[in-house]
């Protein structure tokens, strides 16, 4: 029998991972299986232990849970920890292990797939919600010279970048948070992982936080990162969706669990073949 994986979270339906990892299982001869589950909102922790009770070796997390899954677990990577949140769970006999990959997947698709070395930059992350928290602590790894946390709510992004202070302070990088309407001007990198996306929104900061040639990524892909993506060419900034970072952050997860890791460059040329994605 093959050794059932899924993605856990909702909505799930539009999730890609299943192809992602199917793709991979193919490349390095793995035996696995890997679905979508539909989590209720108030009913995560039921669901992973279904799934779990059914022979799951292992699951990703996306939205809205990422912030639960740590929880569940009786370890977790540093990471996760610094994190928060989780987007990975891996389910081993000697206790449940959490681990967060989002942040290394987004670095690794801007750092070597969009060839944009984050070191010494400025960069604007946008959102302190389960994405933004997973994405800081390896952004800030990177080292640019000043990173931004801009949220809706100052209260959390404050507390977010309280969080990660001393990790900032250990890589050298300026750290601060902000409001939406001030995050400050001339940005390297921009990064959207707010909830404007899939809420159909406009992009939630003004433009001139994006200087000339800046890079602009949607932590979303697909038609719900159009908005957002669209906003930043007609600035002057080159556009890139998530896609790279979902393939990448994937990859991680799949050595998590099987202790080998796949080629990715492979699978994202077919996934934006598939889609009709733009880079």
């Amino acid at each position: 029998m093959s050794d059932r994986y899924a993605v856990l979270g909702n909505p799930v339906a539009h999730s890609r991972s299943p192809d992602i990892h199917a793709a991979f299982a193919r490349q390095t001869g793995q035996d696995i299986e890997y679905g979508r589950v539909l989590c209720p909102l108030d009913g995560f922790e039921a669901k992973v232990r279904e799934f779990v009770a059914g022979g799951g070796r292992g699951c990703n997390v996306t939205v809205p849970f990422k912030f639960e899954a740590p929880q569940l677990a009786a370890r977790c990577s540093d990471r996760a920890r610094l994190a928060g949140a989780a987007n990975t769970l891996r389910f081993d006999a000697a206790g449940w292990f959490a681990d967060n990959t989002d942040g290394i997947g987004l670095v690794r698709d801007i750092e070597h797939n969009a060839g944009v070395p984050l070191a010494g930059r400025r960069v604007l992350l946008v959102g302190a919600g389960g994405a933004g928290a997973g994405v800081l602590g390896p952004l800030l790894a990177a080292r640019p010279a000043e990173l931004v946390v801009a949220n809706r709510t100052l209260d959390k992004a404050l507390a977010l970048v309280a969080r990660h202070a001393a990790w900032a302070r250990e890589h050298g990088v300026r750290l601060a948070a902000s409001g939406l309407d001030r995050p400050g001007d001339a940005f390297d990198v921009v990064l959207n992982a707010s909830a404007s996306s899939l809420q159909g929104e406009p992009p939630p900061v003004p433009r001139a936080a994006l200087r000339p040639g800046a890079l602009a990524v949607d932590l979303m892909y697909g038609a719900a990162a159009e908005p957002f993506l669209a906003w930043a060419r007609e600035a002057g900034a080159t556009s890139r969706d998530g896609l790279g970072m979902l393939v990448e952050q994937a990859a991680e997860s799949f050595c998590l669990w099987r202790g080998m890791r796949p080629l990715t460059a492979p699978v994202l040329q077919a996934l934006r073949a598939g889609l009709g994605a733009a880079p």
